[in-house]
């Protein structure tokens, strides 16, 4: 393609920038062969001519089209080059925050230096399983990659991470390393991966410091294996440590700071573990206050010790190595401390008694003498004697400060030989991957001998990565089949033959140490001779002779000569290293064990350390050999060959490479400096593998993906049904040059540029339709707007005129009101005027008459009064005068009586003397005798009938004379009253002379008060008008004020209930919350009891191995063992031959303590499992106590009748008493006759009184046991009652039995008394309820006082609320009903607590009531008598019409158990029984048996047959777990077996739905409350498992259906992808799609539906389907940049509407399955709504709330533009987001968590289907049940 038609007048090119590196710039005109200028405009509107190069001639790159920027890969890119790359990874870092991006096979990692929400769990779950280039570029998608093709290839794998310091090489290896750790797991108990992590703290710890790129720099390089076993799960590690920058140690340079673990002491030095250490602040410290920065922001380092010391634990790195550990390094920190006083320029010493040197020797247990004397002496050798010769200060520092550096490394060295040890696989490793977290290419102003090892190591890897790429790129030309020519690349094996070769860089260094004066100087003159001007790699700067220049791969760099010999020997002196090895201290001699050993050059340490530190010590005497010894311990060899060994290892492996790309020098968050980034893009090799494979064909299309993207540049008829020979015509016509594109098996492939120009054609193509439909539809809008505006223009006309005229026809009305108003009010005036003067002169005359009218009266008034005074004056007068003369006249009367009666009786004393007298009397007395003898025997007749007449006469004389003292009462009252009229009488008159000389003083008063009246009047009516006034001013207000109270009321209730509502919605969030707990514990629960069933078959199966050295195990173990294991756990049977192949090894310890830790671990769980049933009982019993104590009655039924038949024998007794009493009674009474029997004083009388205050009090102990006994009469008479219906003859026998012993004894006159005793007692009783009820009354009226007290205060409250203003009067309702809530509920805890306190209490007595029960069964077994046996046979009578009748229960034999079980749960296929019988059969036949079990009364029965259901489903579940038609099947019969435990309980809850048959069928004598729970938590499980087998069998479909493909074709466009090749959205053959999804749910749902499972769970099981199909959905969605584009959303809503629609179809949308989707949902709308405008802000802040912040931002950066119509969303835009939604209070998580499962809930459905009729088919194979 000529460049021409290409630079193009508006194309856009990069030009070079000093500043910027590239800018860009637009072509005013079209470039024309031969044009040396080129007119250009920057993006800032300035212009320029750029002048072409006149010898090469070559044009500025072209730039990408804008939808191609911020790709995920760079090879993506249409134009392959250095300005291209670095605006991508620009644009991808700053506008849409992604650090991460695939440039090919390299991911670049560049540090945002901020924390990023990116490396959850959640994270790695959704990373976990994935394709590489499925989702958006993540150190996690490498590690799953570099995981993947271990498993899949059998290959080892390595991960390389480099980069410059600073740029975030050790953050991705230890990322890298947690996603191994996570989502591989361990295959022992040891918590490998965990140890694995844990070491990172610790060698961050003692190998990262603070310099000043970087705050938390690795000062070592380190290669770490992490080794997997046959199943690819963790099973160990081993580190490589390279070159320990141990300088750092004795100097650091400013703002720079020592290793981390010194300041970690120095802050932990108050511990009290550490007060032997004698440690300070940094800052007291020679080695750690160099720098003058001896903090980090943000950092606290006695957080980071404990952090440490934990790892160390963890590694198994004991307290006391701890410490002794410690105690080296504050002895190290103590020897910085050292001075030296000089005595000479020749010698020194150190100062006597030196703190810091006592300290030193203290804490490393050595003697202080030889310390002090060899730390300024040394030994010299010679070839016949030994000398010491002092030395100078300088000297003396350099060896102080080269002994701490030789401790610090060899402490270094052991701790990673103690990780390595800790990290030791204990199986036979299968394969590894390795993770090399090493230095990046450095260059400095000052580089030294480290960056020259550091710039070595790049140039060796960066040869390794050169190749690796060209043998990718060869490999996929030569899978697609296409000629291919051989490819220039740079190869750096000249530089590196320059440094390793013989006669190289460190080969003449390593001469030079040799030698006895050699020196850098002489050194440098060697290389100079050796290599100036005859390697083009190797110069002399111009100004210096102690130096030389590399050209490495990535920049020139000038290496310092001084020092080199000096850090390639890293001697130390051999006087000192003595004394340290002969410390008492025992670790310290440990670190110089291995101090004479002399290693290979190839060969590591045990461990696998390389061994670059290892220090070489000068002997006192030279040894034969020494010297070549020597040679091979220089630093430099070490590393030459530690780093033949790394590449060794790495070429064993598939690499990966990381490449960390610091974007600032100022650790600036989101800053992006291009000339830094450049540097490290250019040493870093991503440009190489930019120009390789822009040197070949970088753009690569499938042909399904370029006939869908450029289907628009095809007519019609060049649409073939052969896609490839379609694209083929099609390119032909498109791109003339055939070189431009090659066709592949399965591709095309471009050449740079060519995808850019495809591109332009369709873009133009595109824009030119655009423009066609724009253009007709702004005509059709402009004609729409010309018909609106003329439709407007005669509306505006008509309503103008009509308005006009309505005008003048107002004006006309109104002057004719006018007229008429006038006449009305001259009408009104004159009327008004003539009314006022009438009524004026009518008040007058009313005055004038009333006056003299009410004088007329009040003379008549006291003409009146003064009549009435003399009439009662008098009347008094005459009475007075009449009593005293009635007074006279009696007592004259009275007087002469006296006086006749005297002289009378004188007389009949006289006459009585006489004896004339007594003859006379005696005259007939005889007859008279014999008269009265006959009278006295008459008056004894009558003598009873007068007796009765006394009687009944001294009670009416009673009665008379209580009359008659009333009535002198009644009289002595009428007397006193009399008295005191009398009194009355007199005090009147003297009060009528007052009223007489006051009524004077109140005429004249009358004037004063009529006057004042008349004016009191006048201003009343003026008050009154006044206070008119005021009253409709306070109306008013009051009405304000009623109107106010009544919105605050209606806003209090509104808020009040808006309060309800939230805290109904928390306490369901917590409900449900709690269930999610409980829910998650039985899940552990079971998966701790399958592993435990996995162990222990493991543990049986290694115990019937009869040989251990047998290797082989049968391959129908395996396989079965396969079945019986979850697909969520990874059991241990796999790695048995592994251990069999090594019989040193122990297994049965490591089994059995798994075993206990299991078991441990199980009974835990069951204590939280209890603990958690007992609180959720306790709330359901405070929701339901009422019902908890009805639940409670029918197990203490059978303990009631025992109770019964024990009370009623004692009453029987007592029954004999009392009748013996009576009999008594009635003896004393009929032997005597005679009235005196009767008489208070007879015996009878005090027998009788004695047994009525017996009885009395009998009645009263009595009384609680009648009402005792009363109740449970009826509970009885409850329990008898269905015995009867059963036709059970038992009670009816005992009732004949009773009813006959009572006619044998004659005891029914005895019963006729005792019940006429009951019935006296049942009256007490009554009154005694009387009473009761009256104080029950009593007691109510005191509670309506309360209330009545309680409203009045409340009244006062409110007036008081409302004189307080609006916020106070709210304030003190809300604190008055807290007060009232709080009072409630401290009233219902004590309601609650005393309900706690009976149920506890009734549960112990059911439990004693259980016992007896049991001991009077057996009681009752051992004492039936043979007369009893013989009669037993009587009873089967009824067994014919039993057996015609059914009863709904099946009879088995206790042997048969195991069968049934078999039989119905173990091998009974669920799709055979869903089809042809009804749905839960199972269930109904297990009920039944367990229904006959409990009317056996055989509790033995019934638990054996729970128990062994419950273990069976679980049996089944975990053989068959994987099936969802099995798992289903069983959580529907579970289900329906748990609801029958319910409905047949008996309890009234269950029983309201039932049938009066169902209710007969009800469990009698077993209470099942425990087995409904285990039930429940068995469902629940079951319940859990589904989820899992639906959530497999979900997860392949739900990206590919809901996201990749497309349901509505042509919407979105295929964009060009890199390296990295996505899953096609075409849908092919293999590809899963919406319908597939569908297809999937109906599946589900009819399944379900078959086996009868409950509608209410299978909205659960739909609502958690559709969770997992939104929750998978929207975290890929946030994981792939591709997905997040306009005519996406169109079809996530098209795919979520479709999901509706099934929804509607099976009639599940009050499920709660559609508000899952919100999120998915919203994220839709999201992506095709507007994003420009604060008002697009706004809305989109009110639209998305089931979004997160996280969320919704992530989408934003996401949104990608698939055609160039499309805008990008702007970076401020997303800010406006941001600041309005950090007030949001939501999870700062970004993903959603797919694994969750909604706390499931079973409701009780009870079945209309009657048990009697259900039949057992013959093809269950029970026909050993029988019907009962």
């Amino acid at each position: 393609m000529a460049a021409s038609e290409l630079y193009t007048k508006y194309a856009r090119v990069w030009i070079p920038d000093p500043e910027e590196v590239w800018k860009s710039a637009e072509l005013l005109k079209d470039y024309k062969p031969g044009d040396k200028v080129l007119q250009l405009r920057l993006e800032e509107g300035k212009d320029l001519e750029y002048c072409l190069d006149p010898k090469t001639k070559e044009l500025p790159p072209l730039r990408n089209p804008d939808i191609l920027v911020g790709e995920n890969d760079l090879t993506a890119l249409s134009y392959l080059h250095e300005p291209a790359v670095l605006h991508n990874l620009k644009v991808r870092f700053i506008d849409s925050k992604l650090i991460y991006t695939y440039c090919g096979i390299v991911l670049v990692a560049i540090n945002p230096y901020e924390q990023l929400p990116i490396y959850g769990e959640d994270i790695i779950n959704a990373y976990s399983g994935q394709n590489m280039g499925d989702m958006d570029p993540h150190i996690f998608a490498v590690a799953e990659e570099a995981y993947k093709q271990m498993a899949r290839d059998e290959r080892n794998q390595s991960i390389i991470v480099s980069g410059e310091s600073g740029a975030g090489k050790t953050v991705s290896a230890k990322y890298a390393m947690r996603y191994f750790a996570t989502v591989s797991g361990s295959a022992s108990e040891a918590n490998v991966e965990e140890k694995v992590l844990a070491s990172n703290p610790i060698m961050e710890s003692i190998g990262n410091a603070k310099t000043t790129r970087n705050d938390n720099s690795s000062r070592f390089g380190k290669y770490i294996e992490i080794g997997f076993d046959k199943r690819y799960r963790i099973i160990g590690a081993n580190m490589r440590t390279y070159l320990l920058e141990k300088s750092r140690v004795v100097f650091q340079a400013e703002e720079e700071r020592n290793y981390h673990i010194f300041y970690q002491l120095c802050a932990s030095a108050a511990l009290p573990e550490f007060k032997t250490l004698r440690l300070g602040n940094a800052n007291y410290f020679h080695y750690t206050k160099q720098g003058g920065s001896p903090v980090i922001d943000g950092v606290d380092d006695a957080k980071e010790m404990v952090n440490t010391r934990q790892a160390c634990t963890l590694l198994g790195i004991s307290d006391s190595y701890q410490m002794g550990i410690f105690r080296i390094l504050a002895g190290i920190l103590h020897l910085g401390n050292v001075e030296f006083v000089s005595r000479d320029s020749d010698s020194c010493t150190v100062p006597p008694k030196h703190e810091p040197l006592t300290i030193f020797c203290d804490l490393m247990g050595v003697e202080y003498e030889e310390m002090a004397h060899w730390l300024c002496h040394r030994k010299l050798a010679t070839a016949t004697e030994t000398y010491i010769k002092p030395i100078s200060k300088l000297h003396a520092i350099n060896a102080r400060d080269a002994l701490a550096k030789h401790i610090y490394a060899n402490l270094f060295n052991w701790i990673v030989d103690h990780v390595n040890k800790a990290l030791h696989a204990t199986v036979k490793q299968h394969s590894f991957i390795g993770v090399l977290d090493i230095y990046g290419f450095e260059t400095f102003e000052i580089n030294s001998f480290e960056q020259f090892c550091i710039n070595y190591a790049n140039e060796k890897l960066q040869q390794q990565f050169n190749m690796h790429v060209f043998k990718l790129e060869q490999e996929e030309y030569m899978k697609e089949q296409i000629p291919w020519t051989l490819i220039d690349f740079y190869d750096n094996q000249p530089c590196i033959n320059l440094i390793e070769a013989k006669m190289g860089v460190l080969d003449l260094l390593d001469e030079e140490c040799k030698m006895p004066k050699g020196s850098d100087d002489s050194w440098a003159q060697k290389l100079y001779n050796t290599h100036l001007n005859k390697c083009a790699l190797f110069e002399k700067p111009r100004l210096s002779n102690k130096a030389f220049i590399i050209k490495h791969f990535a920049d020139k760099v000038e290496y310092q000569c001084e020092g080199f010999l000096e850090k390639n020997k890293d001697t130390v002196y051999e006087e000192q290293i003595k004394v340290l090895k002969s410390s008492k201290f025992k670790l310290l001699p440990e670190l110089f064990q291995d101090e004479e050993k002399v290693l290979s050059p190839t060969s590591a340490t045990p461990s696998g350390r390389v061994p670059l530190s290892r220090t070489a010590v000068k002997p006192a005497k030279a040894r034969p050999g020494q010297a070549s010894k020597e040679h091979k311990k220089t630093v430099g060899h070490q590393f030459r060959n530690s780093l033949h060994l790394l590449m060794e290892t790495l070429n064993a492996t598939t690499p990966h490479y990381v490449r960390c790309i610091k974007p600032n020098d100022f650790k600036f968050p989101f800053t992006f400096d291009e000339k830094r980034a450049v540097q490290q893009l250019r040493a870093c090799g991503v440009l190489e593998t930019i120009r390789i494979s822009a040197a070949g064909f970088p753009s690569r299309w499938t042909y399904q993906e370029f006939f869908s993207r450029y289907r628009v540049l095809m007519k019609q008829r060049d649409v073939l049904g052969d896609r490839k020979q379609t694209c083929k015509n099609v390119l032909e016509k498109l791109i003339q040059d055939k070189d431009k594109y090659q066709f592949g098996k399965t591709k095309i492939f471009f050449r740079a540029g060519q995808v850019a120009y495809l591109e332009k054609i369709r873009a133009d193509k595109l824009r030119a339709a655009c423009i066609r439909i724009q253009k007709t539809i702004r005509g059709w809008l402009m004609r729409k707007k010309y018909m609106r505006m003329r439709k407007a223009a005669v509306t505006i006309q008509r309503h103008v005129r009509g308005y006009q005229a309505r005008c003048y026809a107002k004006f006309l009305r109104r002057t004719r009101a006018a007229i008429t108003i006038q006449k009305f009010q001259r009408m009104y005036v004159v009327r008004k005027r003539y009314q006022r003067m009438r009524a004026t002169t009518i008040a007058l005359q009313a005055l004038l008459r009333g006056y003299m009218v009410r004088n007329k009266y009040q003379m008549m008034l006291r003409e009146h009064k003064t009549v009435i005074i003399q009439k009662h004056v008098r009347g008094w007068l005459a009475r007075l005068h009449y009593c005293r003369i009635l007074k006279a006249i009696v007592y004259l009367q009275c007087c002469y009586r006296r006086m006749m009666a005297k002289r009378e009786l004188k007389k009949l004393k006289i006459e009585a003397r006489s004896v004339e007298r007594y003859k006379k009397l005696h005259i007939g007395l005889e007859n008279k005798i014999m008269q009265l003898q006959r009278k006295i025997d008459e008056q004894n007749k009558e003598y009873k009938s007068l007796l009765e007449k006394m009687s009944n006469l001294e009670i009416t004389y009673s009665t008379e004379t209580e009359k008659l003292r009333n009535d002198v009462e009644r009289l002595r009252m009428s007397e006193e009253e009399a008295k005191n009229a009398t009194n009355r009488v007199i005090s009147l008159q003297e009060e009528i002379a007052k009223l007489r000389k006051e009524l004077h003083q109140t005429q004249s008063e009358k004037k004063t008060i009529e006057e004042w009246a008349d004016k009191y009047k006048h201003d009343t009516e003026q008050l009154v008008s006044e206070l008119k006034e005021q009253n409709t001013l306070l109306k008013t207000e009051k009405e304000d004020l009623n109107r106010r109270i009544h919105d605050q009321a209606r806003e209090i209730t509104e808020s009040m209930e808006r309060k309800l509502v939230e805290e109904t919605k928390q306490l369901e969030l917590d409900l449900n919350d709690e269930r999610l707990r409980y829910q998650n514990l039985l899940n552990e629960f079971s998966r701790l009891e399958e592993r435990y069933d996995d162990l222990k078959d493991e543990m049986n199966l290694m115990v019937s191995i009869p040989k251990p050295g047998h290797k082989r195990t049968d391959s129908t173990h395996s396989s079965n063992e396969s079945e019986y294991t979850f697909s969520s756990e990874i059991t241990e049977a796999e790695d048995l031959p592994v251990r069999m192949e090594e019989p040193s090894e122990k297994k049965a310890p490591l089994d059995m303590s798994l075993f206990l830790k299991l078991q441990k671990r199980v009974t835990e769980l069951e204590q939280e499992k209890q603990s958690l049933q007992d609180e959720l009982d306790r709330k359901e019993e405070q929701a339901l106590r009422a019902k908890a104590k009805e639940e409670e009655r029918p197990p203490m039924r059978g303990a009631e009748l025992e109770y019964e038949s024990l009370k009623r024998q004692e009453l029987e007794s007592e029954n004999k008493k009392l009748k013996n009493e009576l009999n008594e009674l009635q003896k004393a009474l009929t032997e005597t006759r005679a009235p005196e029997v009767t008489a208070p004083g007879a015996p009878a009388y005090r027998v009788l009184l004695d047994q009525l205050t017996s009885v009395s009090e009998e009645l009263e102990v009595r009384k609680e046991e009648v009402l005792i006994l009363r109740s449970q009469l009826v509970s009885q008479k409850e329990a008898i009652q269905p015995k009867e219906d059963k036709n059970t003859m038992t009670d009816a026998t005992l009732l004949l039995e009773d009813v006959q012993k009572m006619k044998d004894k004659g005891e029914i006159a005895q019963a006729y008394i005792g019940l006429k005793e009951t019935n006296r007692l049942l009256e007490s009783q009554l009154q005694s309820q009387k009473k009761s009820h009256e104080n029950e009354l009593e007691s109510l009226r005191g509670e309506i006082q309360s209330l009545k007290e309680e409203n009045n205060r409340q009244q006062q409250l409110l007036a008081q609320n409302l004189q307080l203003p609006p916020e106070a009067r709210i304030e003190a309702s809300l604190q008055h009903e807290i007060t009232r809530l709080t009072n409630e509920n401290l009233d219902l805890m004590e309601q609650l607590e005393k309900q706690d306190k009976t149920v506890r209490k009734l549960k112990k007595q059911l439990k004693v009531f259980a016992k007896k029960i049991g001991e009077l069964e057996v009681g009752q077994m051992e004492n039936i008598s043979p007369g009893q046996i013989i009669d037993e046979p009587i009873r089967p009578v009824n067994i014919p019409r039993k057996e015609k009748d059914f009863q709904g229960m099946l009879e088995y034999k206790r042997e048969d158990e195991q069968k049934l079980v078999k039989n119905l749960i173990l091998e009974l296929k669920p799709r055979g029984v869903a089809v042809n019988l009804i749905p839960g059969l199972p269930a109904y036949i297990l009920f039944m048996c367990v229904r006959h079990a409990d009317y056996l009364n055989d509790d033995q029965k019934v638990r054996s047959l729970l128990t062994s259901t419950i273990n069976g489903i679980k049996k089944v579940l975990k053989k068959r777990g994987d099936d969802f038609e099995t798992v289903s099947f069983w959580l529907s019969n579970t289900c329906r077996f748990l609801h029958c435990l319910k409905q047949y309980s008996g309890e009234e809850g269950f029983m309201k739905h039932n049938t009066p048959r169902q209710n007969e069928h009800c469990l009698t004598n077993f209470d099942l409350a425990e087995y409904r729970q285990v039930l429940s938590d068995l469902a629940i499980q079951i319940y859990q498992q589904l989820v899992r087998v639906l959530e497999n069998i979900l997860q392949p479909m739900i990206v590919s259906g809901m996201l990749e493909h497309e349901t509505i074709q042509g919407v979105s466009g295929v964009k060009p992808t890199g390296l990295r090749k996505r899953t096609s959205s075409i849908a092919d053959e293999g590809t899963y799609t919406l319908d597939s999804i569908i297809r999937q749910l109906n599946s589900f749902h009819s399944v379900m539906c078959q086996h009868g499972m409950d509608p209410e769970l299978i909205k659960q099981v739909v609502k958690q389907m559709f969770y997992i199909i939104g929750a998978v959905t929207l975290n890929n969605l946030l994981l792939r940049k591709d997905m997040c584009s306009w005519s996406k959303g169109m079809q996530i809503r098209y795919n979520v509407s479709q999901l509706e629609e099934w929804l509607r179809d099976k009639n599940l949308m009050n499920s709660g399955a559609k508000e899952t989707l919100e999120p998915l949902i919203q994220a839709a709308q999201l992506l095709q709504v507007k994003k420009k405008t604060d008002e697009d802000a706004e809305a989109i802040c009110s639209m998305c709330n089931a979004l997160t912040t996280a969320q919704i931002v992530k989408v934003l950066n996401l949104y990608t533009p698939v055609n160039e119509f499309e805008e990008r969303v702007l970076v401020s835009f997303i800010r406006t987001i941001q600041v309005r939604l950090r007030d949001r209070k939501d999870s700062p998580q970004l993903l959603m968590d797919a694994k969750h499962i909604f706390p499931v809930t079973f409701p009780f459905n009870p079945s209309s289907l009657a048990l009697e009729t259900i039949q057992i088919p013959a093809s269950l194979g029970l026909g050993f049940i029988s019907r009962v």
